[in-house]
């Protein structure tokens, strides 16, 4: 009799509540995470991009780093060209009132160097010349007269440190390479302050510094270079002036003949960015004159395949100018 209720009641169940009855669904195992192969190749292609994004991170910190070691080598040559090219003309420079006098006639020339020299930073002028030289780096000694009443004159003259020089007094501006006390080589501009010699760094980081001499070889003198020479060669052309007084030699040497002078510097950044060690030679003074002067002027080329490791791996640049010496008024 149960069993006849239960169907009755089965039969008359609505199909809604029979549709209603909930399921039993059996999932595999399997669909309920990842596999060890999977999840392995997951973490080999994730450390991929990161190792990618690691090296691209170098590289664009690599290349940053070079742009600022390349525009300061390049401020660094813009500096010391404006110093350099300001104090070469001021050596052209003269008293309209005197510049025809017999004082000026006598005096001393106003360009004067030295070949593969350095100097001492408290030593008068390029006098006590040390050797050892940077690379075979120059000297450049440039004198000039002050403008302006007063002891510091009207500022319209000033020595390579920037101080100004009056009227009557004798400026100084001298150019040459040394070591700081890091052992990094630096261009330096030695002048004379009111109680003694002193020398700043214009530029750091030289590798080179050369200077030639544009002679006006011409008898009389038309104003134009004939033959740029270093400054041994002028020196050469004096010898013939040996034995005459120093009224006479002040009067006849090649130094008042300069009208031009041509300048070198090789300067390199402050630390490494460069991949791989340069092998480059820089002629300083152009590769013609470096093959011409190699036995007699070995510091007109320097080669980098001779420098330090981490030398050669440092931004240079190489600067080459040329300064005309204004010339006197007619």
């Amino acid at each position: 009799m149960n069993g006849g209720l239960h169907a009755r009641v089965r039969a008359v169940r609505p199909s809604w509540l029979r549709r209603a009855a909930p399921r039993i669904v059996r999932c595999s195992a399997r669909g309920g995470g990842m596999t060890l192969a999977e999840l392995m190749v997951a973490l080999a292609v994730g450390l991929g991009i990161v190792l990618m994004a690691g090296r691209l991170l170098v590289l664009a910190n690599g290349a940053y780093a070079a742009q600022v070691e390349s525009s300061a080598v390049d401020d660094g040559g813009r500096v010391a060209i404006d110093v350099i090219r300001r104090a070469v003309h001021q050596a052209g420079s003269v008293d309209i009132d005197t510049f025809a006098g017999a004082a000026a006639d006598v005096a001393p020339a106003r360009l004067s160097g030295l070949d593969a020299r350095t100097l001492a930073r408290t030593t008068p002028g390029i006098a006590d010349a040390l050797p050892g030289a940077v690379n075979g780096s120059d000297v450049l000694a440039v004198r000039f007269p002050g403008a302006g009443a007063g002891p510091a004159g009207d500022g319209s003259v000033v020595d390579c440190a920037g101080f100004p020089v009056a009227a009557g007094e004798e400026g100084w501006s001298i150019f040459y390479v040394a070591r700081n006390a890091d052992g990094e080589a630096e261009l330096r501009c030695k002048y004379r302050g009111a109680a003694h010699w002193s020398a700043d760094a214009v530029v750091s980081g030289v590798d080179g510094f050369q200077v030639l001499y544009g002679v006006d070889t011409d008898d009389p003198p038309d104003g134009v270079a004939n033959r740029y020479v270093n400054a041994a060669a002028v020196a050469a052309l004096d010898d013939a002036l040996a034995g005459s007084s120093e009224v006479e030699f002040n009067r006849r040497t090649h130094w008042k003949r300069v009208v031009a002078v041509r300048v070198g510097l090789l300067l390199h950044g402050s630390r490494a960015t460069r991949s791989d060690p340069g092998n480059s030679r820089h002629d300083l003074l152009g590769a013609g004159y470096a093959q011409a002067a190699d036995a007699d002027d070995s510091g007109s080329s320097v080669d980098e395949a001779r420098m330090s490791p981490d030398l050669r791996r440092r931004e240079r640049r190489l600067f080459t100018f040329t300064v005309a010496l204004p010339g006197p008024p007619s």
